[in-house]
């Protein structure tokens, strides 16, 4: 598990001190609001709210024991792929956060798992 510091104001620390074992929870929490649209934000079981939605996307595409046909044909939602593109936009840009980082850093090892799993599948075929 990595470590973040922060410089914030004293205020904002004295504010933050009663949350300060739920901040992992209430970041992830941030990070699913600030990527979806409210309406179509999926509901996730309480003991799974901490992976992100993504994640979640390809898990839910899993469970379901696709065949080799639907693996090769598998992509995640439209509002993923416009998340992944407007982080690689702003990768582009040089102009992410370390959040942002750490969320296209998903993106890419997703990607990886997706490319392997179709290679096997299409050699299933």
């Amino acid at each position: 598990m990595a470590e973040l510091t922060i410089q914030i104001s004293d205020e904002l620390a004295q504010r933050l001190k009663p949350l300060q074992n739920r901040l992992p929870e209430l970041l992830w929490q941030l990070l699913d609001v600030a990527n979806l649209p409210i309406n179509s934000q999926p509901i996730v079981e309480t003991e799974t709210r901490d992976i992100p939605a993504v994640y979640q996307e390809v898990i839910d595409f899993l469970i379901k024991r696709p065949t080799p046909e639907e693996i090769i044909a598998f992509k995640v939602s439209a509002q993923a792929q416009k998340r992944l593109s407007e982080l690689l936009e702003k990768n582009r840009s040089a102009t992410l956060s370390s959040m942002e980082l750490a969320e296209l850093d998903v993106y890419e090892q997703l990607e990886h798992m997706m490319i392997l799993l179709k290679s096997r599948a299409f050699k299933h075929d």
